[in-house]
């Protein structure tokens, strides 16, 4: 008799207020047979609350590649597992991919306990516009990075944008707007569902003010909820110069081809024109000096 494929559960936890926790998502880590934790110490703290015994495992992100081929194992030995990161839902910007992914390579059952998330949570009392909105992940720790992420967010569709950031670079980040000169609207979450919740809202200088208000802000992890405001996106490129000029300079400090340069010049991320508009500028210049 061929044996039973276990099931894999991705259960989301409470981000910070263990009421939260679903009576679904209780009952079946009180009955699968392993429990996979981002951070078995951390997790213990939740299941001693909820009053639940049972087997952990770590999964992190250090070791999540090579667990996922036994807690595999595991599942096509039968064994149910459910996979808890330290707050809120598996997988969003927290390990569990990983072992996700190759569940489903192997044929089995992956099942989601839904709950709370903490982006998604910010997202619901921003007020801000929700039709669409993009989900970054942790913010840029690099400037350069910083002001690609905020060049996207000027020339995409959306409004409203969600980042994570950690309590130690918050003040930087909001900085960074500042120095930008980013017109957006932030709701910046804090200790959500805690007994010390806080909320900013503002723009990136009104914000910066009541974080130093306050005083201790580095405490906690941040959610913090951009809108762009509508006189602040790009609707058209802005180029810093022409395509002949970028190619000429391209060409004299490489000392290449117009052909290698224009194969250079698409993998910059300086670089604002199209691979057709290149071609166009190098057509020109040949046409004009031969």
């Amino acid at each position: 008799m061929e044996e039973q494929i276990g099931t894999l559960y991705i259960v989301a936890t409470p981000i910070g207020n263990s009421r939260d926790m679903s009576e679904r998502g209780r009952e079946i880590l009180e009955t699968v047979d392993i429990i996979a934790a981002e951070d078995t110490r951390r997790s213990v703290v939740l299941l001693n609350k909820l009053g639940i015994r049972n087997d952990l495992s770590a999964n992190h992100k250090f070791n999540e590649h090579g667990k996922a081929k036994w807690f595999l194992s595991q599942l096509l030995a039968g064994k149910s597992i459910a996979v808890i990161t330290d707050a809120g839902t598996p997988c969003i910007s927290d390990p569990g991919n990983e072992l996700i992914k190759t569940a489903i390579e192997n044929g089995v059952r992956v099942v989601g306990v839904p709950g709370a998330c903490a982006a998604v949570t910010a997202l619901s009392i921003s007020g801000f516009d929700l039709s669409t909105f993009f989900f970054y992940g942790f913010f840029p720790r690099e400037n350069a990075d910083r002001r690609r992420v905020l060049d996207l967010m000027r020339r995409g569709d959306t409004r409203t944008y969600a980042f994570y950031e950690s309590p130690k670079r918050i003040m930087g980040a909001v900085e960074f707007l500042i120095d930008a000169g980013a017109d957006v609207q932030l709701c910046l979450c804090n200790d959500m569902t805690k007994l010390h919740e806080m909320t900013i809202r503002g723009t990136p200088a009104e914000v910066r003010d009541q974080l130093l208000a306050k005083g201790n802000y580095e405490k906690g992890e941040y959610a913090m909820i951009a809108e762009v405001q509508e006189g602040y996106f790009l609707r058209e490129v802005e180029h810093l110069c022409t395509p002949e000029a970028m190619l000429v300079d391209c060409m004299v400090r490489n000392d290449v081809t117009a052909k290698d340069a224009i194969r250079l010049l698409l993998k910059d991320d300086n670089n604002t024109y199209s691979k057709n508009e290149l071609y166009a500028a190098s057509l020109a210049l040949k046409n004009r000096f031969g």
